[in-house]
């Protein structure tokens, strides 16, 4: 039977990353970062990828990383969710490393160890609400060039490599050559930002043909999204510890306003949904790590479950603090954004559960 308990060395790897960014992601740190031109936070990068190691989490040590699981890796994400931490771990070190380990060939292999050296950063240029199965080319591979333009990519503006899917394949693209614009765009989530990619004839190389090139994407994709309930864990625990250690401080009538029965019931539920979305999150972890029971159904249920209870953990810290919750000073709404932005990432909980009906055999009835 799977024991989706932490083990030692996951623990281990959590108190390390938690310290590392109560050191260098303080929340006054990430706010007045989102507020500048540079959201990205390069030092935390290089001190997490570098540093620690831990952007090759995924990648065989025969490939130059560090061989371990996507277990570990959805600890890592849980504290980064933690800290909203403005680091491009989940688009380069799960979506692009995770497409890279699914394309043979030399050139796939050079690029996969450069990103788990963390010293390159990848994203797959793909808009970040696409769903695993909904991954479809906007680019197309003309005369040697890659001509197009891809709107809401993820942490575009911090890569160094484009992973582009076209018709003709898929193709790896330095983002500092001629023909390839990365244009910043208006996204809720700052500490995640989008972005525009045009390519206006870019000379790319190919990493994967036909079926394996169809198959890298999705692979990515899935677990990005598997991995993601592991972030949406880590932020809707850290909205639950920070309101239940508000409503304990903040008195009303000369008592905590937690002592108050409607809020301790709004509270205990939303304990029920964390402890939940936990066991989903580590089930979809251990499923994508294992092969054990069913991936693609473990997946869809985390993302089904994990997504809602996010967003509504966020909601709660923002109602429950109060008027300080509704302050730009205070950094409940950077969990807020981030839960919302994530809730629509890598394809909605609406979508997940069609897909989790569909696998179990039971789809929603069609109505006349």
């Amino acid at each position: 039977m799977t024991d989706l308990l932490y083990t030692e060395e996951e623990e281990a790897v959590r108190s390390a990353v938690r310290s590392l960014l109560a050191d260098h992601c303080d929340p006054a740190a990430v706010l007045a970062r989102t507020e500048s031109e540079q959201p990205h936070d390069r030092e935390l990068w290089k001190a997490l990828a570098d540093g620690m190691g831990l952007a090759g989490l995924l990648v065989p040590e025969n490939r130059g990383g560090q061989g371990a699981s996507h277990r570990e890796a959805a600890v890592v994400l849980e504290e980064l969710g933690r800290a909203v931490a403005p680091v491009p771990y989940l688009t380069s070190a799960v979506i692009a490393t995770e497409t890279l380990l699914a394309c043979a060939g030399d050139a796939a292999a050079e690029l996969l160890a450069a990103l788990a050296s963390g010293r390159t950063v990848g994203a797959l240029a793909v808009p970040f609400a696409t769903a695993p199965e909904a991954a479809h080319p906007r680019v197309r591979y003309e005369d040697g060039a890659l001509h197009g333009e891809v709107t809401g990519v993820a942490d575009a503006a911090a890569a160094d490599i484009l992973l582009v899917p076209t018709d003709s394949g898929l193709f790896a693209v330095d983002t500092g050559r001629n023909g390839v614009t990365v244009t910043p765009q208006t996204s809720l989530d700052r500490t995640r930002p989008l972005a525009a990619v045009t390519l206006d004839a870019a000379p790319a190389r190919l990493l994967a043909e036909g079926a394996e090139a169809e198959a890298a994407v999705w692979l990515g994709l899935r677990s990005g999204a598997g991995l993601l309930a592991s972030e949406q864990l880590g932020l809707a625990e850290w909205c639950l510890t920070e309101t239940v250690r508000y409503t304990k401080e903040r008195h009303q009538f000369n008592r905590p306003v937690g002592s108050f029965q409607a809020l301790k019931h709004r509270l205990a539920r939303l304990w029920l949904d964390v402890v939940n979305t936990r066991a989903a999150a580590r089930h979809a972890a251990d499923a994508l790590a294992t092969g054990s029971d069913e991936p693609n159904l473990a997946t869809a249920l985390a993302q089904a479950y994990a997504a809602p209870v996010a967003v509504r953990a966020a909601e709660e810290a923002v109602q429950l603090h109060g008027g300080i919750g509704m302050t730009w000073e205070h950094p409940v709404h950077l969990y807020l954004k981030r839960a919302k932005a994530d809730s629509i990432a890598l394809g909605t909980a609406g979508r997940h559960r069609e897909k989790l009906a569909e696998l179990v055999g039971l789809p929603a009835p069609v109505t006349p």
